[in-house]
């Protein structure tokens, strides 16, 4: 780790480089940004942006229940539960007729209310409200190392089910007649979201995660001239945005969160002024 840090100093001498806290957040930054950028541009083909919103309000019904059944380990407890929530609403939404975005507001809807109502009744909603926020500072050394394997899953999961993906999110019928498992691959997908949005949920907080996820995906595809330009600025926007978020959020003392997003959102607007011209 020393040696990384060695290196950011050198790429980065200023300052804020001198704390600890603002290098493991540079490189919890540096690690989630790509992943979220290659997830986001997925979910923005697949029309899925509601669907990671409502992973994001199950966390802390993720936390509740994890207490309930004793887990010491909070970030276990969430990860579980999303994992059960998201291959349970891709279940439902497969299997009724209504309009996907209604499924998923139904259960967003009541993993937050329950969430809520199971934390208040315990008297621990004050003790995890900190989690609708986030704070990309208080990052540990365990935290990143979670983070770095489950980029290395993603990446892998990437590489071999690139094309396949593509296929699906085009036509999943033409997918199924190519001899592609598509209800497979959907599900490991909503699987690795749920786990990264799990992972980073405390670094950004629930009402911001999906904004993360979404946004560089957005304004990259507002200007994209192919599939790879698309997947590359998505991950340049979703870089630049969390660097330099982290560090204005520094100067002006605001959480880096909101930061990157509201970054993110300008990023956006332009792309979406280049693209109408």
């Amino acid at each position: 780790m020393e040696v990384i840090y060695n290196v950011l100093e050198t790429i980065l001498p200023f300052e804020f480089m001198n704390y600890i806290f603002m290098k493991n957040a540079l490189i919890a930054i540096i690690l989630i940004s790509p992943v979220f950028a290659i997830l986001g541009t997925m979910i923005v083909n697949n029309k899925m942006a509601f669907f990671s919103d409502a992973l994001g309000h199950s966390a802390l019904t993720g936390i509740a229940i994890g207490m309930v059944l004793g887990i010491s380990n909070i970030n276990v407890g969430m990860i579980l539960f999303a994992i059960v929530f998201a291959l349970l609403l891709n279940y439902v939404k497969n299997k009724t007729s209504y309009g996907a975005d209604t499924i998923i507001s139904v259960f967003s809807s009541i993993a937050i209310a329950l969430g809520l109502a199971m934390l208040a009744q315990s008297g621990n909603f004050n003790k995890y409200s900190g989690y609708l926020v986030g704070d990309i500072l208080n990052i540990t050394g365990t935290e990143m190392l979670y983070a770095f394997i489950a980029a290395i899953v993603v990446y892998v999961f990437w590489y071999f089910t690139f094309n396949k993906l593509n296929v699906i999110s085009m036509n999943s019928t033409l997918a199924k007649s190519k001899g592609i498992n598509v209800k497979k691959i959907d599900n490991i997908f909503v699987v690795l979201i749920a786990i990264m949005v799990m992972i980073s949920i405390r670094w950004i907080g629930i009402l911001l995660i999906n904004s993360l996820l979404i946004l560089p995906a957005a304004s990259s595809r507002n200007i994209a001239k192919n599939m790879r330009h698309y997947h590359l600025c998505a991950v340049i926007f979703s870089l630049f945005s969390g660097i330099s978020g982290l560090i204005i959020s520094y100067y002006l003392n605001i959480p880096t969160g909101s930061i990157i997003v509201l970054i993110s959102g300008i990023i956006y607007f332009i792309t979406l002024f280049f693209k109408k011209k």
